[in-house]
């Protein structure tokens, strides 16, 4: 009967271990390791009787060496038994192994640096070293040990990650990993948590007073971000911090003669309207000796443009310095920018240019240059407009310049900057009967309005807006993730005759089949419903989804976004990589270098990179592209090459990890990792790195840093090379690289079937935009429609080529009688030139 058996043991460094086995009553003790029994000589034996039960105890104990251990090959750990004898019979015990203890030096993971918001989730994963027995884990907060009395703290103890429900602002902190067996003691890199506290409006303060005493004036409001304040590099609010209001203040002695305030207002006005009229006058009359004709009318093509103007031979007497005369037989050029906002009146241009040369039209302009005092008049035209009522957009947060209505219209904004602190997410356009084109600048997303599509006699105040989307998931289980950015189109109430071609800029890539791509569109709150997938066919709408964007046919206004779900691992989605870089303004010797991780679309890195500018952050490299796939787990970024006697990293992580679920389901806010360094000396301005961001199960992107840390904001990179003058929208047939007369044509001629199967089918075929037939069926005009689709497909002139290769192709596929367009083959051809 066994009373003790040997245990497990450890062997550390180079000392031998003991291993001892007891037994009562018993004659004989002896080892059995490894299948062999231990010699009798190496075995340690004492015996004593029981005072209970007077029985015999025997114990018996041996030496196991490292050498031993180390020189054992076997399929199993070294292992030893012992076998006990009595009268009684015999007796085994269990096997003890026995195992030369280690603990390597690195961690498998490291805890990495992070920032989170107030009552956020704080997750710090540590890998301990491999080690032999496996090693305990323990937290440091600040060189201390960390208490876990605090129901908001708990550790995952089975991958020893250490969870923070609820980040309060006192969990900020340096956070260590300490790992330890019987061997030795290891601590992880320390990693830096920032809980910050993003700011919050205060309750509005009391209107003030009005400012006038009598008549009409201000009032005035305000509110401060104190409601928290931002705390550890926490956003500041948004919007306005003071509102201002019209007040009325009665004036005393009439607040009883409403009839007499009526009148007396409508005289002032009168008279006011009279001397104005009389005031424009003599201005004209007076400046008329100095003035000058426009010889250029072009001026009014947008863009940059060459005016030339010829100065009158009459004295001026407004010459800054009478001393200088300006020679009056040479005509000068000016060139200068000039933005067009307003759709109104380039509808009114590109419906003018092609009929007439605008005898109409004239321009005023009024500039000083090399001393002389000069001046152009423009006149424009009147359009008249039918606005639908009540149907008008809300235009809060347009920028200044678009289109707001026929009362908002601004043919020039020469001291109006065209450079937005923030995105422009919003562009509104006017469109009639002629169609147009609506773009938002820099965002990859655009409306096509056909021509004809709204009723003659008719316009509509259209607007495009990217909404930002409270969730990233667009079904309830999160198996379906936003693709691109929520686009609205509207006003609700639009009609239109023909539906609208939508595109929109997507971060699927699509190369192969691992996606199921649907189309949807917002009902209320966070809920969406199907309208389509992109793979199906449908008379409700017609989706072309292309690698980088998708062209979607529509006919019914509202909110519309590309969501996906993974149909295996193999699914990706496109990541634009940027850095960028600024001093620390608390530091003048710290530089902060933050990389993004966004979809590939050009909102997500619009956002970006206006964001950083506003803050006075620069690109240090153009931006790289990553695939993401949906079996990847995380991106980790690491810090590479920093010159040591230069520069030091504080704190002193080289490593950051952005996590499966921020990078795959984000469309909020972008995702960023931060490295804060800082140099000996004012004389190292040179800052060299490069930036390694890698998948854990894919490939490795660098980013090359080499920038001057001294440069002020003056040398910001631009982010974009697009000029500030964007033109958001063109009207009629400016906006259509297909001519009308030539559009009409093919429509005609393809709607109709012939014998020969030349009809809208075959076009669509050519034109590769055949796979949803059914829904070109349903339209009334199918040629039309396809042609639409192709406009939008092909922004760029030069594909007019393509368009008339298909036709050329057809004409000779065909019997030339059977493809004829209604006009002899030279007209044809001149036609099939004119297209190309």
């Amino acid at each position: 009967d066994n009373d003790k058996e040997p245990v497990d043991a450890y062997i550390v460094k180079s000392n031998p271990i003991k291993l001892r086995c007891q037994a009562r009553p018993a004659l004989q003790i002896f080892f059995k390791c490894n299948g062999e029994w231990v010699h009798q000589s190496q075995h340690m034996s004492q015996e004593h009787t029981d005072l209970t039960t007077g029985l015999k105890i025997r114990e018996v104990m041996i030496n196991v060496s490292r050498q031993q251990v180390e020189d054992f090959h076997g399929p199993e750990d070294y292992w030893c038994l012992c076998v006990a004898w009595s009268h009684l019979g015999t007796s085994k015990s269990r096997k003890a192994t026995v195992r030369i203890a280690y603990l390597r030096k690195n961690f498998e993971q490291d805890p990495q640096g992070t920032e989170v918001p107030l009552n956020g989730m704080i997750v710090l994963h540590c890998r301990p070293p491999e080690g032999v027995p496996v090693a305990e884990v323990d937290w440091l907060k600040n060189e201390e040990n960390l208490s876990f009395d605090d129901g908001n703290i708990m550790e995952k103890k089975g991958d020893h990650n250490l969870i923070i429900s609820e980040a309060r602002l006192s969990d900020s902190g340096n956070y260590t990993c300490v790992a330890s067996n019987i061997v030795a003691k290891r601590r992880s890199a320390t990693a830096t948590v920032i809980v910050y506290v993003n700011g919050g409006w205060s309750s509005w303060t009391d209107w003030s007073p009005c400012n006038v005493r009598c008549g009409r004036g201000v009032q005035k409001r305000s509110r401060t971000c104190t409601n928290p304040a931002p705390l550890n590099g926490g956003a500041f609010c948004e919007g306005m911090s003071v509102q201002k209001s019209t007040c009325n203040t009665v004036c005393p002695g009439v607040e009883n003669s409403s009839d007499v305030a009526l009148y007396s207002g409508l005289a002032a006005g009168v008279v006011t309207v009279v001397l104005l009229i009389v005031a424009v006058t003599l201005y004209r009359r007076s400046q008329s000796e100095y003035g000058v004709d426009v010889i250029d009318s072009s001026a009014l093509t947008g863009g940059f443009q060459s005016f030339s103007f010829k100065t009158s031979r009459q004295a001026n007497p407004l010459l800054i310095n009478s001393s200088m005369q300006p020679d009056l037989t040479v005509s000068r050029t000016y060139t200068s920018p000039m933005c067009f906002q307003d759709s109104i009146d380039k509808e009114l241009m590109a419906e003018r240019s092609l009929l007439d040369p605008l005898p109409d039209l004239k321009v005023k302009a009024f500039t000083v240059s090399s001393g002389v005092t000069e001046r152009a008049e423009y006149h424009v035209m009147s359009h008249p407009q039918t606005f639908p009522r009540g149907l008008a957009p809300d235009y809060r947060g347009v920028a200044v310049g678009t289109t707001l209505g026929k009362r908002g219209k601004n043919l020039f904004s020469p001291h109006v900057s065209l450079t937005p602190r923030l995105p422009l997410h919003r562009a509104t356009a006017v469109f009639g009967h002629a169609g147009g084109r609506l773009v938002v600048p820099n965002t990859g997303i655009s409306l096509l309005v056909p021509h004809g599509g709204i009723a003659e006699d008719t316009t509509w105040e259209m607007y495009m807006s990217i909404n930002q989307e409270d969730s990233s998931t667009a079904s309830d289980d999160g198996s379906e993730i936003f693709l691109s950015p929520a686009v609205t189109y509207g006003p609700p109430g639009l009609d239109l005759s023909y539906p609208i071609a939508m595109t929109i800029a997507h971060c699927a890539e699509v190369a192969a089949d691992n996606w199921t791509i649907r189309l949807k569109r917002h009902i209320q709150d966070n809920k969406w419903e199907e309208v389509m997938s992109v793979n199906e066919e449908s008379t409700s709408c017609y989706c072309l989804l292309e690698a980088q964007k998708c062209h979607v046919l529509l006919e019914h206004p509202g909110r519309y976004a590309l969501v996906g779900e993974p149909l295996n691992q193999e699914a990706g989605k496109r990541l634009r990589l940027a850095v960028f870089g600024s001093p620390d303004a608390s530091n003048s010797l710290g530089f902060t270098l933050r990389v993004y991780c966004v979809d590939d679309t050009p909102h997500a890195f619009q956002e970006v990179a206006v964001g950083e500018r506003s803050r006075g952050g620069r690109l240090l490299e153009e931006p790289k592209m990553m695939l993401f796939k949906a079996n990847t787990f995380s991106l980790q970024v690491s810090i590479q090459d920093v010159p040591q006697l230069l520069w030091s990293i504080k704190p002193f992580t080289t490593c950051q990890e952005f996590s499966f679920s921020q990078v795959w389901a984000s469309n909020q806010h972008p995702l960023q990792c931060a490295f804060t360094l800082e140099r000996y000396s004012h004389s190292s301005s040179q800052l060299s790195c490069k930036i390694s961001i890698r998948q854990v199960t894919g490939k490795e992107q660098i980013l090359q840093v080499y920038t001057s840390v001294v440069e002020n904001e003056k040398g910001v990179v631009p982010f974009f090379t697009q000029s500030d003058c964007t033109i958001t929208s063109q009207t009629g047939s400016r906006a259509f690289k297909i001519p009308l007369s030539i559009r009409q044509r093919i429509s005609t001629t393809f709607d109709t079937a012939n014998a020969n199967g030349k009809d809208w089918q075959l076009l669509a075929q050519k034109l590769h935009i055949d796979r949803n037939l059914c829904y070109f069926a349903c339209q009334e005009s199918p040629s039309s429609v396809i042609l639409t689709l192709w406009e939008a497909q092909h922004p760029d002139s030069g594909d007019l080529d393509s368009l008339a290769s298909a036709l050329e192709e057809i004409s000779k596929v065909h019997s030339p009688k059977a493809v004829s367009l209604s006009c002899s083959k030279e007209e044809r051809d001149s036609e099939f030139t004119k297209l190309a």
